[in-house]
């Protein structure tokens, strides 16, 4: 298992330290202070400076953190900056707090001083970098190691047609052999496995006659399948033909046409998750009390995802070799990626979206004042949403922990 562990921490390790990297070139290519740049959270372990921002790493490899000077623009003439007691609000002292690294009154290098088309290309920096990794991890499957695709070779052949503890004979057993390659079932020439699916489906209970070559020889051998309950992919109970074979997986190449397509489907799937996500966590909370056996496709922490990726190193499957693990924890990797990417486009604060959000309105701000002839509406103050950041702040703590709390108190098994 810590084989594959090992290739998650330091493949979002990774992942994280060039999401920053993609906040700071672009920040210090467009004249913006960057004090600091660290990997990992907790006691720095080693730091040096070097071109004014100070680099370094952190005990705990957890994620990572740029900061940009000033990203919080002055409050202007007619903003409320204090209470009725005459104390801070807490947007006034996020404010000053934003102000703290700069000697100049003036904020030279300031953040906020950027034009509104240079801040959302520095906040979108860092997701985009995610969506990079993530399709070039796809690719290097895609088109290095290759996809899985079920061949017409079988690889297993079942005893019984259920689980039950009377064994019904499955039909194919005695009669197909693992090793044959089925090149005919029925009248019907078959060159993939959904071919032969597809076959069998249609040819009902009646027997029929399969074509296999077995040993370099040809041999036609004669299977009658049964009608057995099973489950689709909507998770819905059907009745099909049933005769009990399953294919070897192969590893073929794709075309490099398959990239995107595969990068759309799966930020899609993302997307459709985050959505519920919500949903999702209430469901995985459940369980605690429930006892309920959780979902495959539950939500999982760091705690599952580090569980998932130690069960693919450690996969004793027939045919399932070396490639089949790094294809699969790659996979893996280019997955947590994209939802890296899709998660921070959140239109909320203290993720990148909310940042993305302020400039763009921003900049429309800017535009209709311009065309009307208006004085310019200075900076969006984002220090006005630093409520919904603290409740997002909590909210992130709360699911880690609950989500730590339910992958070890009933994991995905």
């Amino acid at each position: 298992m810590l084989p594959g562990i090992l290739f998650m921490v330091v493949g979002l390790v990774l992942s994280v330290a060039i999401h920053e990297l993609g906040h700071l070139i672009p920040a210090k290519k467009f004249g913006a202070k960057v004090s600091r740049y660290f990997v990992g959270f907790g006691p720095t372990v080693w730091s040096t400076h070097k071109g004014g921002t100070e680099w370094g790493i952190k005990a705990i490899p957890l994620g990572g953190f740029v900061s940009i000077a000033g990203m919080l623009p002055p409050a202007g003439p007619s903003t409320v900056t204090t209470k009725a007691d005459g104390s801070l609000t807490l947007a006034q002292e996020a404010r000053l707090q934003s102000a703290e690294e700069f000697d100049d009154p003036a904020q030279p290098g300031a953040f906020w001083r950027l034009p509104a088309r240079l801040k959302l290309i520095v906040m979108f920096g860092g997701p985009f970098t995610n969506l990079i990794i993530s399709v070039v991890l796809l690719a290097a499957v895609t088109l290095g190691i290759g996809l899985p695709h079920a061949s017409t070779t079988i690889a297993q052949v079942a005893d019984c047609v259920d689980s039950s503890l009377s064994c019904t004979p499955a039909p194919a057993r005695d009669v197909i052999k693992p090793g044959d390659t089925i090149t005919m079932w029925g009248s019907t020439p078959v060159e993939s496995w959904p071919q032969i699916q597809q076959a069998i489906a249609d040819g009902g209970t009646e027997p029929t006659d399969v074509v296999v070559e077995r040993a370099g020889k040809k041999e036609t051998l004669q299977v009658t399948p049964v009608m057995r309950e099973t489950t689709d992919g909507s998770g819905s109970t059907v009745t099909r033909p049933y005769v009990g074979i399953g294919p070897i997986i192969e590893r073929r190449s794709g075309q490099l046409a398959d990239v995107p397509r595969q990068a759309w489907q799966m930020a899609v799937g993302t997307t459709k998750i985050l959505a519920q996500l919500p949903v999702k966590l209430w469901d995985a909370a459940s369980t605690l009390v429930t006892g309920e056996k959780r979902s495959p496709d539950s939500v999982v922490g760091l705690v599952g995802i580090a569980d998932v990726a130690g069960s693919i190193s450690a996969a004793q499957a027939q045919n399932y070799g070396f490639l089949d693990r790094l294809a699969d924890l790659t996979m893996l990797l280019a997955g947590l990626n994209m939802t890296l990417f899709i998660f921070n486009l959140i239109p909320l604060l203290p993720l990148d979206g909310g940042h993305i959000l302020g400039s763009i309105i921003e900049g429309t701000r800017r535009k209709i004042a311009f065309a009307q002839g208006k004085p310019d509406p200075g900076a969006f103050d984002t220090a006005r949403l630093l409520p919904v950041s603290y409740a997002m702040i909590m909210f992130f703590v709360f699911m880690t922990v609950l989500l730590i709390v339910v992958d070890i108190v009933n994991p995905i098994v």
